[in-house]
C-alpha cells in the first residue's frame, strides 16, 4: 500500500473534506498563476490533480463501505 494512501485512511471524514477543499483551491490558484506567468514546474498541476483524485477515491470508498454495511 502506498504511503499517501495510508495517510489518507488515517484521517477522519471531516479532515478529508477539509483537505479536499484546500487542495482544489490550491489547484485553482496554480492554474491561474500558470495562465498569467508559466510555472517553473508545470508538473505540479498534474501532481495536485492526482492527489485530489486520491482523496476523492478514499471518500467514495468510505461511502460505499457504509452503504454496504447497511
Amino acid at each position: 500500500m502506498n504511503k499517501k494512501q495510508e495517510e489518507l485512511r488515517e484521517l477522519t471524514d471531516r479532515d478529508l473534506q477539509e483537505r479536499l477543499e484546500a487542495e482544489v483551491m490550491e489547484l485553482n490558484q496554480l492554474r491561474i498563476n500558470h495562465a498569467i506567468t508559466p510555472l517553473d514546474n508545470s508538473s505540479s498541476i498534474k501532481e495536485k490533480r492526482k492527489h485530489i483524485a486520491r482523496i476523492r477515491t478514499e471518500i467514495r470508498a468510505r461511502e460505499l463501505n457504509i452503504a454496504q454495511q447497511r
